[in-house]
């Protein structure tokens, strides 16, 4: 899979724009609609107690105050990518995707 600055390339491209933050700090203003990102797993297979094949695994949110954005459909899309939940604060929709890459 790629690295952690191609996805942040690919996530960009979808959004349209740089508002996409890797593991932000809780102080950044953040501007919407946005993508937030951060690796939250591994997936790693054994042969002959050797790895041969190890995938990380990001949990990505897509945040926007529109209810039928088409940015969580897009991120949908991705192979390997796995809807998680959906939960609305302060007026914004927050989809949670589980993302290998």
């Amino acid at each position: 899979m790629g690295t952690r600055l191609e996805l942040q390339n690919l996530l960009e491209n979808i959004l349209g724009s740089r508002n996409v933050y890797f593991q932000p700090p809780e102080n950044l203003k953040l501007n919407y609609p946005c993508i937030i990102y951060k690796k939250n797993k591994a997936d790693t297979k054994f042969a002959d107690n050797k790895t041969y094949n190890h995938t990380k695994r990001y949990s990505i949110t897509v945040v926007d105050r529109n209810p039928d954005s088409i940015f969580p459909d897009k991120i949908a899309e991705l192979p390997m990518c796995l809807f998680d939940r959906h939960f609305t604060k302060d007026g914004l929709n927050n989809d949670i995707y589980n993302l290998y890459f």
